[in-house]
Protein backbone atom coordinates (compact mmCIF):
# COMPACT_ATOMS: atom_id res chain seq x y z
CA UNK A 1 0.00 0.00 0.00
CA UNK A 2 1.31 3.49 -1.00
CA UNK A 3 0.98 6.62 0.96
CA UNK A 4 -2.32 8.00 1.46
CA UNK A 5 -3.35 11.80 1.37
CA UNK A 6 -6.62 12.65 3.14
CA UNK A 7 -8.07 15.57 4.34
CA UNK A 8 -11.64 15.25 5.66
CA UNK A 9 -12.79 17.64 3.07
CA UNK A 10 -10.82 15.76 0.62
CA UNK A 11 -12.49 12.57 1.17
CA UNK A 12 -15.92 14.25 2.13
CA UNK A 13 -15.69 16.08 -1.83
CA UNK A 14 -14.61 12.57 -3.23
CA UNK A 15 -17.13 10.73 -1.85
CA UNK A 16 -19.88 13.04 -3.36
CA UNK A 17 -18.45 12.93 -6.65
CA UNK A 18 -18.35 9.32 -6.94
CA UNK A 19 -22.02 9.36 -6.42
CA UNK A 20 -24.35 8.54 -9.31
CA UNK A 21 -26.77 11.15 -10.21
CA UNK A 22 -28.87 8.52 -13.00
CA UNK A 23 -30.98 6.89 -11.14
CA UNK A 24 -34.33 7.05 -10.43
CA UNK A 25 -34.41 9.00 -7.05
CA UNK A 26 -31.22 9.50 -7.31
CA UNK A 27 -28.57 12.28 -6.70
CA UNK A 28 -28.88 15.10 -9.68
CA UNK A 29 -25.86 17.91 -10.00
CA UNK A 30 -28.31 20.37 -8.44
CA UNK A 31 -28.06 17.99 -5.15
CA UNK A 32 -24.46 17.29 -5.24
CA UNK A 33 -23.93 20.75 -4.70
CA UNK A 34 -26.06 21.67 -2.15
CA UNK A 35 -24.58 18.57 -0.32
CA UNK A 36 -21.13 19.60 -0.73
CA UNK A 37 -22.21 23.34 0.46
CA UNK A 38 -23.59 21.47 3.43
CA UNK A 39 -20.47 19.60 4.36
CA UNK A 40 -18.24 23.01 3.57
CA UNK A 41 -20.42 24.84 5.89
CA UNK A 42 -20.24 21.98 8.40
CA UNK A 43 -16.58 21.67 8.31
CA UNK A 44 -16.74 25.28 9.05
CA UNK A 45 -18.97 24.92 11.99
CA UNK A 46 -16.79 22.50 13.55
CA UNK A 47 -13.40 24.65 13.03
CA UNK A 48 -15.63 27.87 14.17
CA UNK A 49 -16.24 26.76 17.56
CA UNK A 50 -13.95 28.71 20.55
CA UNK A 51 -12.68 26.48 23.14
CA UNK A 52 -14.62 27.85 26.60
CA UNK A 53 -11.21 27.43 29.01
CA UNK A 54 -12.28 27.15 32.70
CA UNK A 55 -11.26 25.41 35.82
CA UNK A 56 -9.63 21.12 35.61
CA UNK A 57 -11.93 18.97 37.79
CA UNK A 58 -8.25 17.33 38.93
CA UNK A 59 -4.70 18.01 38.49
CA UNK A 60 -2.71 20.98 38.66
CA UNK A 61 -4.33 24.24 39.64
CA UNK A 62 -3.08 26.56 37.10
CA UNK A 63 -4.05 24.13 34.11
CA UNK A 64 -7.58 25.14 32.32
CA UNK A 65 -9.71 22.83 30.68
CA UNK A 66 -12.07 23.23 27.75
CA UNK A 67 -14.55 20.81 25.27
CA UNK A 68 -14.71 20.71 21.61
CA UNK A 69 -17.02 18.92 19.17
CA UNK A 70 -16.08 16.97 16.17
CA UNK A 71 -17.59 14.50 13.53
CA UNK A 72 -18.49 11.16 14.46
CA UNK A 73 -17.59 10.50 10.34
CA UNK A 74 -15.41 13.07 8.86
CA UNK A 75 -17.66 11.95 5.83
CA UNK A 76 -20.17 12.87 7.30
CA UNK A 77 -19.52 15.84 8.70
CA UNK A 78 -22.52 17.44 9.52
CA UNK A 79 -23.79 14.32 11.53
CA UNK A 80 -23.60 13.05 14.74
CA UNK A 81 -20.73 15.24 16.76
CA UNK A 82 -18.66 13.53 19.79
CA UNK A 83 -16.65 15.30 22.12
CA UNK A 84 -13.30 15.54 23.02
CA UNK A 85 -11.26 16.77 26.18
CA UNK A 86 -8.32 19.32 25.82
CA UNK A 87 -6.18 20.33 28.83
CA UNK A 88 -4.00 23.64 28.71
CA UNK A 89 -1.14 24.32 30.92
CA UNK A 90 0.31 28.06 30.00
CA UNK A 91 3.51 28.88 29.08
CA UNK A 92 5.92 29.74 31.37
CA UNK A 93 7.38 32.83 29.93
CA UNK A 94 6.12 35.98 28.80
CA UNK A 95 6.14 35.77 24.94
CA UNK A 96 4.80 31.94 24.55
CA UNK A 97 6.14 30.74 20.73
CA UNK A 98 2.16 29.12 21.00
CA UNK A 99 1.43 25.16 21.47
CA UNK A 100 2.86 22.33 22.10
CA UNK A 101 0.02 19.64 21.71
CA UNK A 102 1.66 16.19 23.69
CA UNK A 103 0.42 12.39 23.56
CA UNK A 104 1.49 9.73 25.73
CA UNK A 105 1.03 7.09 23.37
CA UNK A 106 -1.35 3.84 24.38
CA UNK A 107 -3.03 3.45 21.94
CA UNK A 108 -5.66 4.77 25.35
CA UNK A 109 -2.93 6.66 26.98
CA UNK A 110 -4.72 10.23 28.09
CA UNK A 111 -2.99 13.00 27.02
CA UNK A 112 -5.05 15.66 28.87
CA UNK A 113 -3.66 13.54 31.83
CA UNK A 114 -0.17 13.89 30.40
CA UNK A 115 -0.57 17.36 30.94
CA UNK A 116 0.02 17.51 34.45
CA UNK A 117 3.34 16.05 34.12
CA UNK A 118 5.20 18.66 32.20
CA UNK A 119 7.71 19.41 34.95
CA UNK A 120 9.16 15.89 34.48
CA UNK A 121 7.93 15.32 30.56
CA UNK A 122 9.68 18.56 29.07
CA UNK A 123 11.98 21.11 29.82
CA UNK A 124 11.70 24.15 31.86
CA UNK A 125 13.23 26.04 28.59
CA UNK A 126 10.09 24.31 26.35
CA UNK A 127 8.13 25.01 29.25
CA UNK A 128 8.82 28.60 28.93
CA UNK A 129 8.24 28.55 25.12
CA UNK A 130 4.72 26.96 24.69
CA UNK A 131 1.67 26.39 26.22
CA UNK A 132 1.72 22.49 26.91
CA UNK A 133 -1.60 20.78 25.80
CA UNK A 134 -3.02 17.52 25.98
CA UNK A 135 -5.70 15.53 24.96
CA UNK A 136 -8.03 12.74 25.08
CA UNK A 137 -8.19 10.98 21.71
CA UNK A 138 -11.76 9.98 20.20
CA UNK A 139 -13.05 7.09 22.30
CA UNK A 140 -10.24 7.58 25.22
CA UNK A 141 -11.24 8.96 29.21
CA UNK A 142 -12.81 12.23 29.10
CA UNK A 143 -14.03 12.32 25.62
CA UNK A 144 -16.64 10.18 23.80
CA UNK A 145 -15.25 7.14 25.20
CA UNK A 146 -15.39 3.47 24.26
CA UNK A 147 -16.13 0.75 26.70
CA UNK A 148 -16.78 -3.21 25.99
CA UNK A 149 -15.95 -5.07 29.07
CA UNK A 150 -16.29 -4.27 32.73
CA UNK A 151 -13.28 -4.54 35.27
CA UNK A 152 -14.08 -7.78 36.07
CA UNK A 153 -14.39 -9.25 32.62
CA UNK A 154 -11.48 -7.45 31.04
CA UNK A 155 -9.72 -8.91 34.15
CA UNK A 156 -10.98 -12.60 33.07
CA UNK A 157 -10.33 -11.58 29.31
CA UNK A 158 -6.50 -10.52 29.93
CA UNK A 159 -6.16 -13.40 32.51
CA UNK A 160 -6.82 -15.83 30.46
CA UNK A 161 -5.03 -19.01 29.86
CA UNK A 162 -5.28 -21.69 27.07
CA UNK A 163 -4.87 -25.24 27.20
CA UNK A 164 -2.08 -26.04 25.58
CA UNK A 165 -0.38 -29.50 24.17
CA UNK A 166 2.18 -29.74 27.18
CA UNK A 167 0.24 -28.13 29.68
CA UNK A 168 2.43 -26.06 30.88
CA UNK A 169 0.56 -22.65 29.99
CA UNK A 170 3.18 -22.06 27.53
CA UNK A 171 1.63 -20.19 24.81
CA UNK A 172 3.50 -21.28 21.80
CA UNK A 173 1.77 -24.38 20.46
CA UNK A 174 -2.32 -24.11 21.57
CA UNK A 175 -3.99 -27.19 21.29
CA UNK A 176 -7.79 -26.77 18.90
CA UNK A 177 -9.77 -26.63 22.11
CA UNK A 178 -7.22 -23.86 23.34
CA UNK A 179 -7.76 -21.56 19.97
CA UNK A 180 -11.50 -22.74 20.41
CA UNK A 181 -11.16 -20.84 24.02
CA UNK A 182 -8.80 -17.69 22.74
CA UNK A 183 -11.31 -17.15 19.63
CA UNK A 184 -14.57 -17.35 22.10
CA UNK A 185 -13.15 -15.04 24.37
CA UNK A 186 -12.21 -12.37 21.16
CA UNK A 187 -15.16 -12.41 19.65
CA UNK A 188 -16.99 -11.92 22.71
CA UNK A 189 -14.78 -8.89 23.60
CA UNK A 190 -15.27 -7.48 20.13
CA UNK A 191 -19.42 -7.81 20.25
CA UNK A 192 -19.34 -6.28 23.60
CA UNK A 193 -17.70 -3.47 21.99
CA UNK A 194 -20.78 -3.74 19.22
CA UNK A 195 -23.15 -3.81 21.94
CA UNK A 196 -22.06 -0.86 23.63
CA UNK A 197 -21.13 1.27 20.87
CA UNK A 198 -21.92 0.16 17.47
CA UNK A 199 -21.08 3.42 15.26
CA UNK A 200 -18.16 5.01 17.81
CA UNK A 201 -15.93 1.71 17.22
CA UNK A 202 -15.86 2.08 13.60
CA UNK A 203 -14.36 5.38 13.83
CA UNK A 204 -11.71 5.35 16.39
CA UNK A 205 -8.89 4.86 14.35
CA UNK A 206 -5.66 7.11 14.02
CA UNK A 207 -6.87 8.43 10.79
CA UNK A 208 -9.81 10.37 12.63
CA UNK A 209 -7.51 10.89 15.57
CA UNK A 210 -5.00 13.14 13.20
CA UNK A 211 -7.96 15.45 12.03
CA UNK A 212 -9.38 15.70 15.17
CA UNK A 213 -6.17 17.00 15.96
CA UNK A 214 -6.16 19.29 12.97
CA UNK A 215 -9.34 21.20 14.46
CA UNK A 216 -7.79 20.94 17.84
CA UNK A 217 -5.19 23.08 16.30
CA UNK A 218 -6.88 25.64 14.62
CA UNK A 219 -9.31 26.06 17.81
CA UNK A 220 -5.78 26.57 19.79
CA UNK A 221 -4.76 29.61 16.78
CA UNK A 222 -1.96 27.84 16.06
CA UNK A 223 -0.94 28.46 11.98
CA UNK A 224 0.91 25.19 12.20
CA UNK A 225 1.48 22.65 15.05
CA UNK A 226 4.19 21.71 17.21
CA UNK A 227 4.10 18.44 18.89
CA UNK A 228 5.61 15.92 21.34
CA UNK A 229 4.32 12.16 20.58
CA UNK A 230 5.75 9.22 22.18
CA UNK A 231 4.93 5.43 21.37
CA UNK A 232 1.63 5.22 19.84
CA UNK A 233 1.54 8.83 19.66
CA UNK A 234 4.40 8.97 16.95
CA UNK A 235 1.83 7.26 14.28
CA UNK A 236 -0.90 10.30 15.10
CA UNK A 237 1.85 12.47 14.43
CA UNK A 238 2.98 10.99 11.50
CA UNK A 239 -0.52 10.47 10.21
CA UNK A 240 -1.00 14.41 11.34
CA UNK A 241 2.17 15.20 9.07
CA UNK A 242 0.82 12.81 5.95
CA UNK A 243 -2.64 14.36 6.11
CA UNK A 244 -1.53 18.15 6.68
CA UNK A 245 2.10 18.45 6.17
CA UNK A 246 2.14 22.26 4.97
CA UNK A 247 0.48 22.49 8.93
CA UNK A 248 3.76 21.12 10.34
CA UNK A 249 5.91 23.71 12.46
CA UNK A 250 7.85 20.95 14.33
CA UNK A 251 7.29 17.52 15.56
CA UNK A 252 9.16 14.65 17.83
CA UNK A 253 8.04 11.22 17.21
CA UNK A 254 9.83 9.45 20.38
CA UNK A 255 10.06 5.62 20.12
CA UNK A 256 8.54 5.96 17.01
CA UNK A 257 5.78 2.92 15.81
CA UNK A 258 6.20 1.79 12.39
CA UNK A 259 2.90 2.48 10.20
CA UNK A 260 3.63 0.27 7.35
CA UNK A 261 3.17 -2.88 9.00
CA UNK A 262 0.17 -4.65 10.50
CA UNK A 263 -1.05 -5.52 13.71
CA UNK A 264 0.16 -8.58 13.74
CA UNK A 265 3.04 -8.25 12.75
CA UNK A 266 4.30 -5.57 14.96
CA UNK A 267 3.18 -7.97 17.95
CA UNK A 268 5.79 -9.93 16.24
CA UNK A 269 8.26 -7.39 15.68
CA UNK A 270 7.95 -5.75 19.20
CA UNK A 271 9.19 -9.38 20.84
CA UNK A 272 12.65 -8.53 19.65
CA UNK A 273 12.32 -4.95 21.93
CA UNK A 274 10.97 -6.76 24.91
CA UNK A 275 13.54 -9.38 24.49
CA UNK A 276 16.53 -6.85 24.12
CA UNK A 277 14.85 -5.04 27.04
CA UNK A 278 14.79 -8.52 29.32
CA UNK A 279 18.76 -9.15 28.76
CA UNK A 280 19.57 -5.81 29.92
CA UNK A 281 17.34 -6.41 33.32
CA UNK A 282 18.58 -9.65 33.83
CA UNK A 283 22.11 -8.32 33.06
CA UNK A 284 21.84 -5.46 35.79
CA UNK A 285 20.08 -7.67 37.98
CA UNK A 286 22.67 -10.47 37.91
CA UNK A 287 24.74 -7.25 39.37
CA UNK A 288 23.00 -6.88 42.00
CA UNK A 289 23.05 -8.25 45.65
CA UNK A 290 19.55 -8.96 45.95
CA UNK A 291 19.03 -10.52 42.57
CA UNK A 292 16.64 -13.32 43.06
CA UNK A 293 17.70 -14.88 39.38
CA UNK A 294 21.34 -15.57 40.14
CA UNK A 295 24.68 -14.24 41.65
CA UNK A 296 27.42 -12.24 39.78
CA UNK A 297 29.13 -14.34 37.40
CA UNK A 298 25.90 -16.25 36.22
CA UNK A 299 25.59 -15.62 32.55
CA UNK A 300 22.11 -14.01 31.40
CA UNK A 301 21.20 -17.26 29.97
CA UNK A 302 21.15 -18.69 33.38
CA UNK A 303 19.18 -15.66 34.79
CA UNK A 304 16.63 -16.06 32.17
CA UNK A 305 16.26 -19.78 32.35
CA UNK A 306 15.45 -19.27 36.16
CA UNK A 307 12.85 -16.31 35.35
CA UNK A 308 11.24 -19.31 32.48
CA UNK A 309 10.97 -22.01 35.24
CA UNK A 310 9.45 -19.77 37.47
CA UNK A 311 6.92 -18.81 35.05
CA UNK A 312 6.32 -21.95 33.99
CA UNK A 313 5.77 -22.88 37.47
CA UNK A 314 2.89 -20.13 38.02
CA UNK A 315 1.06 -21.89 35.25
CA UNK A 316 0.61 -25.22 36.95
CA UNK A 317 0.01 -23.50 40.67
CA UNK A 318 -0.90 -19.71 40.79
CA UNK A 319 0.97 -17.58 43.33
CA UNK A 320 -1.31 -16.09 45.99
CA UNK A 321 -2.98 -12.70 45.74
CA UNK A 322 -3.14 -10.71 49.08
CA UNK A 323 -4.96 -7.18 47.25
CA UNK A 324 -8.39 -9.20 45.74
CA UNK A 325 -9.57 -12.54 44.18
CA UNK A 326 -7.72 -12.58 40.92
CA UNK A 327 -5.41 -15.41 40.51
CA UNK A 328 -1.97 -14.92 40.09
CA UNK A 329 -1.52 -17.37 36.72
CA UNK A 330 1.31 -17.25 34.50
CA UNK A 331 0.55 -14.29 32.60
CA UNK A 332 -0.62 -12.02 35.81
CA UNK A 333 2.79 -12.75 36.54
CA UNK A 334 4.44 -11.94 33.30
CA UNK A 335 2.77 -8.63 33.33
CA UNK A 336 4.51 -7.82 36.52
CA UNK A 337 7.50 -8.51 35.14
CA UNK A 338 6.94 -6.75 31.96
CA UNK A 339 6.82 -3.86 34.54
CA UNK A 340 10.42 -3.91 34.55
CA UNK A 341 11.07 -3.25 30.55
CA UNK A 342 9.38 -0.06 29.88
CA UNK A 343 11.92 1.75 32.30
CA UNK A 344 15.13 1.48 34.80
CA UNK A 345 13.30 3.21 37.25
CA UNK A 346 10.97 0.40 37.98
CA UNK A 347 14.34 -2.24 37.87
CA UNK A 348 14.26 -2.56 41.73
CA UNK A 349 10.78 -3.27 42.53
CA UNK A 350 10.07 -5.83 39.63
CA UNK A 351 13.60 -7.34 41.21
CA UNK A 352 11.98 -7.39 44.77
CA UNK A 353 8.33 -8.47 43.70
CA UNK A 354 10.34 -11.64 41.94
CA UNK A 355 12.04 -12.12 45.28
CA UNK A 356 8.74 -12.34 47.13
CA UNK A 357 7.26 -14.40 44.72
CA UNK A 358 9.82 -17.04 44.26
CA UNK A 359 10.69 -16.84 48.41
CA UNK A 360 7.37 -17.25 49.75
CA UNK A 361 4.88 -17.83 46.65
CA UNK A 362 3.23 -14.31 47.48
CA UNK A 363 2.49 -13.12 43.99
CA UNK A 364 0.78 -9.60 45.43
CA UNK A 365 3.95 -6.94 44.19
CA UNK A 366 3.63 -8.58 41.33
CA UNK A 367 -0.14 -7.90 40.17
CA UNK A 368 0.49 -4.67 41.58
CA UNK A 369 3.43 -3.79 39.15
CA UNK A 370 0.86 -5.42 36.23
CA UNK A 371 -2.11 -3.09 37.47
CA UNK A 372 0.53 -0.16 36.96
CA UNK A 373 1.43 -1.02 33.87
CA UNK A 374 -2.46 -1.03 32.80
CA UNK A 375 -3.73 1.56 34.64
CA UNK A 376 -5.92 -0.65 37.25
CA UNK A 377 -5.69 1.30 39.93
CA UNK A 378 -9.38 3.32 38.51
CA UNK A 379 -11.64 0.34 37.09
CA UNK A 380 -13.28 2.77 35.39
CA UNK A 381 -10.13 4.29 33.55
CA UNK A 382 -8.95 0.42 33.32
CA UNK A 383 -11.90 -0.52 31.17
CA UNK A 384 -11.78 2.88 28.67
CA UNK A 385 -8.24 2.91 28.31
CA UNK A 386 -7.41 -1.09 27.19
CA UNK A 387 -10.50 -1.26 25.11
CA UNK A 388 -9.44 2.21 23.48
CA UNK A 389 -5.62 0.25 22.98
CA UNK A 390 -7.57 -2.43 21.51
CA UNK A 391 -9.92 -1.13 18.83
CA UNK A 392 -7.23 1.28 17.82
CA UNK A 393 -4.91 -1.30 16.81
CA UNK A 394 -7.47 -3.33 15.23
CA UNK A 395 -8.78 -0.50 13.38
CA UNK A 396 -4.95 0.96 11.72
CA UNK A 397 -4.19 -2.04 9.38
CA UNK A 398 -5.81 -5.11 8.04
CA UNK A 399 -5.51 -8.08 10.22
CA UNK A 400 -5.55 -11.87 9.34
CA UNK A 401 -8.88 -13.25 9.71
CA UNK A 402 -7.75 -16.73 10.13
CA UNK A 403 -6.96 -17.95 13.54
CA UNK A 404 -4.01 -20.71 12.43
CA UNK A 405 -2.28 -17.06 11.29
CA UNK A 406 -1.75 -16.16 14.96
CA UNK A 407 -0.78 -19.56 15.99
CA UNK A 408 1.92 -19.20 13.26
CA UNK A 409 2.93 -16.20 14.03
CA UNK A 410 3.33 -16.80 17.77
CA UNK A 411 5.94 -19.81 17.11
CA UNK A 412 7.79 -17.09 15.30
CA UNK A 413 8.22 -14.04 18.02
CA UNK A 414 8.71 -17.26 20.06
CA UNK A 415 11.98 -17.62 18.39
CA UNK A 416 12.65 -13.77 19.39
CA UNK A 417 11.28 -13.98 22.85
CA UNK A 418 10.15 -17.21 24.02
CA UNK A 419 8.78 -15.56 27.31
CA UNK A 420 6.49 -12.63 25.94
CA UNK A 421 6.91 -13.24 22.01
CA UNK A 422 3.57 -15.87 21.88
CA UNK A 423 1.10 -13.70 24.00
CA UNK A 424 1.78 -10.27 21.93
CA UNK A 425 1.31 -12.58 18.87
CA UNK A 426 -1.78 -14.04 20.86
CA UNK A 427 -2.61 -10.40 22.09
CA UNK A 428 -3.98 -9.40 18.77
CA UNK A 429 -6.55 -12.32 17.75
CA UNK A 430 -9.17 -9.74 18.75
CA UNK A 431 -8.28 -7.64 15.12
CA UNK A 432 -9.26 -11.08 13.48
CA UNK A 433 -13.46 -10.24 14.42
CA UNK A 434 -12.78 -6.80 14.58
CA UNK A 435 -15.73 -5.11 11.74
CA UNK A 436 -14.11 -5.04 9.10
CA UNK A 437 -15.60 -1.40 7.48
CA UNK A 438 -14.08 0.34 10.41
CA UNK A 439 -10.25 -1.23 9.67
CA UNK A 440 -7.95 1.23 7.55
CA UNK A 441 -5.70 -0.85 5.16
CA UNK A 442 -2.52 1.25 6.29
CA UNK A 443 0.79 1.47 4.56
CA UNK A 444 3.14 3.88 4.87
CA UNK A 445 3.56 7.52 4.97
CA UNK A 446 5.89 9.92 3.74
CA UNK A 447 4.07 13.16 4.64
CA UNK A 448 5.50 14.75 1.37
CA UNK A 449 6.01 18.53 1.74
CA UNK A 450 6.25 18.46 5.57
CA UNK A 451 9.09 21.06 7.05
CA UNK A 452 11.83 18.55 8.58
CA UNK A 453 9.94 16.11 11.37
CA UNK A 454 12.53 14.31 14.35
CA UNK A 455 12.25 10.40 14.71
CA UNK A 456 14.02 10.10 18.21
CA UNK A 457 14.86 5.79 18.45
CA UNK A 458 16.55 4.37 21.35
CA UNK A 459 18.66 1.59 20.86
CA UNK A 460 17.45 -0.73 23.64
CA UNK A 461 14.05 0.44 23.51
CA UNK A 462 11.48 -2.03 25.17
CA UNK A 463 7.90 -1.54 23.72
CA UNK A 464 9.26 0.43 20.39
CA UNK A 465 12.14 -1.62 18.72
CA UNK A 466 14.80 0.73 17.55
CA UNK A 467 14.24 -0.28 14.16
CA UNK A 468 10.78 0.99 14.06
CA UNK A 469 12.22 4.45 14.63
CA UNK A 470 14.73 3.60 11.54
CA UNK A 471 12.34 2.71 9.49
CA UNK A 472 9.71 5.96 10.08
CA UNK A 473 12.53 8.13 9.56
CA UNK A 474 13.10 6.53 6.11
CA UNK A 475 9.48 6.33 5.07
CA UNK A 476 9.23 10.19 6.00
CA UNK A 477 10.19 12.39 2.98
CA UNK A 478 11.55 15.18 5.78
CA UNK A 479 11.87 12.47 8.40
CA UNK A 480 15.44 12.62 10.42
CA UNK A 481 16.67 10.08 13.29
CA UNK A 482 18.12 10.73 16.52
CA UNK A 483 19.24 7.93 18.45
CA UNK A 484 19.47 7.67 22.12
CA UNK A 485 21.87 4.71 22.95
CA UNK A 486 20.25 3.52 26.54
CA UNK A 487 17.73 1.62 27.76
CA UNK A 488 14.19 2.08 28.40
CA UNK A 489 11.14 3.22 26.43
CA UNK A 490 11.42 6.60 24.85
CA UNK A 491 14.20 8.91 24.64
CA UNK A 492 13.44 12.55 25.26
CA UNK A 493 13.77 13.08 29.77
CA UNK A 494 15.23 10.05 29.89
CA UNK A 495 18.19 11.64 31.74
CA UNK A 496 20.31 12.04 28.23
CA UNK A 497 21.14 15.97 28.00
CA UNK A 498 22.95 15.48 25.32
CA UNK A 499 18.80 14.37 23.54
CA UNK A 500 17.34 16.68 25.26
CA UNK A 501 19.49 19.91 24.32
CA UNK A 502 18.61 18.79 20.72
CA UNK A 503 15.22 18.19 20.91
CA UNK A 504 14.64 21.40 22.80
CA UNK A 505 16.63 22.97 20.34
CA UNK A 506 14.43 21.41 17.30
CA UNK A 507 11.44 22.36 19.32
CA UNK A 508 11.95 25.96 20.25
CA UNK A 509 14.21 27.39 17.84
CA UNK A 510 13.43 24.56 14.64
CA UNK A 511 17.26 23.60 14.35
CA UNK A 512 17.78 20.50 12.76
CA UNK A 513 20.77 18.43 13.43
CA UNK A 514 22.72 15.87 11.06
CA UNK A 515 20.32 12.94 10.20
CA UNK A 516 21.83 9.83 12.00
CA UNK A 517 22.92 12.26 15.09
CA UNK A 518 23.69 9.68 18.15
CA UNK A 519 24.07 10.46 21.66
CA UNK A 520 25.74 7.93 24.25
Amino acid sequence: MGTRKRGPLAAVLAGVLLASGCASGGTGPLEEASEQAADVDALADVTGQELEWGPCEEGLEEAECALFEVPLDYGDPGGERIEIAVKRLPAEGSDPIGSLVVNPGGPGGSGYDYVDLAAYTVSSEVRRSFDVVGFDPRGVGRSTPLTCLDARELDDYLGMEADTADGDADMTEVTEEGMAELAESNRGFVEACRANHPELMLHVGTVNVARDMDVLRELLGDEKLTYLGASYGTHIGAEYADQFPSRVRALVLDGAVDPSQGQLELSVQQATGFETALRSFVEDCLTQTDCPLGRPGDSVEDGIAVLTGFLEDTGEEPLANHRDDREVNRPRAELGVLAALYSESWWPRVRGALTEAMDSGDGTALVLLGDELYGRSDPEEYENSTAALIAVNCSDSASPRDIRAYAEAAEDAAEESPIFGPPLAWGALACAYWPQEAVDPGGELDAAGADPIMVLGTTRDSATPYAWSVALSEQLDSGFLVTRDGDGHTGYRMGDTCIDAMVDAYLIDLEVPEDGMACA
